[in-house]
């Protein structure tokens, strides 16, 4: 009788250990007042779903479930150096930032254990950064291969003539080579840093990335001075030969002449498709170079809570549909708003350089020679920059007509 009496007393208390903890929960989940009552305080299947959905959730729940020190053993007792935390608990106040951390190094969000924002930024730049990235350069090369072969180079229609014109100075091919020679080494550099990982360690192996890594983040660093002071004296430069007139209107009215074979609109020193260019390089430059200096010099310059508040005062983002812009950032958030608007501007400027690459070499027959030599042969100046021949020179580019006034 009594060999029968402890296995049943053993069932017995085995059904009231388990039942417990459901007895407990239906217990908190006649709380209507708590979502999460059913769950013990954890996330609900409707949390899991919206989450999956994109939607924001209240993560009060989590976010404050970082322990209570008043429950904290006394040191003498059973696991009493824990205090009132558990290790989850721990982790939650590190991630949400609700810990008190001290740390040695004293320098800027070094107190910054995890930072929970950063998935999305890692995710955002592997996935759609590198993707549409990418097919923006393999598309802007694919329809300038295209066009080349519809179109064919724009030739000289008159034939050279062996005379030649001074077209730029000494002074500004410096400039402009000094700027198309630090952008090619922050492009080339930028992009291996971008897609090194997934494309140039399995053709070269960590061994040999690994110094084309550190030599590209080097050039990456200290090229970009070389590149905004070229940027400061392109503009010195040439800003005055790029201010709007009623000759651009022209110009862009007949495409420019790109698209029709003996068509040659009249044009300054710089016609409108080249002030457009050099707006462009102003603009991304400046605002590429910000981006940077804000990287160069880490959680020193913010650049973007500032610029949200700016973009919230507008409108724009709610009649986008994007809603309020956080104007609280964590240091660590700053910086990936910037390395991702860094890494966009870069890659709209590295298609727009392509296509005037293209334009200022194989796509037209005498255009290099400007940036070159400095020199271009008269019969080109007369066609593509009519009345800046007429200016420098006092001869009518076209005989028997002199083309209208620019201003």
């Amino acid at each position: 009788m009594m060999a029968l009496r402890l296995p049943m007393l053993t069932i017995f208390a085995a059904m009231l250990f388990l039942a417990a903890p459901v007895a407990a929960q239906e217990s908190a989940g006649s709380n209507p007042d708590n979502p999460r009552a059913a769950t013990g305080g954890a996330q609900t299947l409707e949390d899991i779903m919206a989450r999956q959905r994109g939607e924001r959730i209240d993560d009060s729940f989590r976010r404050e479930a970082v322990g209570d020190p008043a429950r904290a053993a006394d040191m003498g007792m059973q696991l009493g150096t824990l205090g009132g935390a558990s290790d989850a608990e721990v982790f939650r106040a590190l991630r949400y930032g609700g810990a008190d951390v001290t740390v040695s190094d004293r320098g800027p969000a070094s107190d910054i254990i995890i930072q929970d924002g950063g998935m999305r930024w890692l995710e955002w730049r592997r996935g759609p950064l590198r993707e549409w990235g990418g097919w923006l350069l393999a598309g802007i090369v694919g329809l300038l291969a295209l066009f080349l072969l519809l179109r064919g180079p724009i030739r000289i229609d008159g034939g050279r003539t062996g005379e030649t014109i001074l077209r730029f100075t000494a002074l500004e091919r410096f400039g402009h080579w000094l700027l198309a020679g630090s952008f090619i080494l922050l492009a080339i550099s930028g992009l291996i840093t971008l897609f090194g990982r997934p494309l140039l360690i399995p053709l070269l192996g960590k061994d040999a990335f690994a110094p084309v890594a550190l030599a590209s983040k080097w050039i990456h660093n200290n090229v970009a001075w070389a590149f905004m002071l070229a940027l400061v004296w392109v503009f010195v430069f040439w800003i005055v030969h790029n201010i709007p007139n009623r000759a651009d209107l022209v110009w862009l009215a007949k495409g420019g002449g790109l698209f029709t074979r003996g068509s040659h609109p009249p044009a300054r020193k710089f016609n409108a498709g080249q002030k457009i260019i050099f707006w462009v390089v102003i603009v991304l430059g400046l605002s590429i170079s910000a981006s940077g200096m804000s990287l160069l010099f880490p959680f020193e310059l913010p650049m973007f809570a500032k610029t949200f508040d700016i973009l919230n005062a507008t409108g724009l983002p709610q009649m986008l549909g994007f809603g309020e812009l956080p104007t609280q950032l964590a240091p660590h958030e700053d910086m990936q708003y910037a390395q991702l608007w860094h890494s966009i501007v870069a890659f709209v400027f590295i298609a727009i350089i392509i296509a005037h690459i293209y334009l200022g070499s194989i796509g037209m027959e005498g255009a290099f020679d400007a940036m070159e030599s400095g020199e271009v042969d008269r019969q080109w100046a007369k066609e593509h920059h009519s009345l800046w021949f007429e200016e420098e020179t006092g001869e009518p580019a076209h005989p028997a007509h002199r083309a209208p006034s620019a201003e």
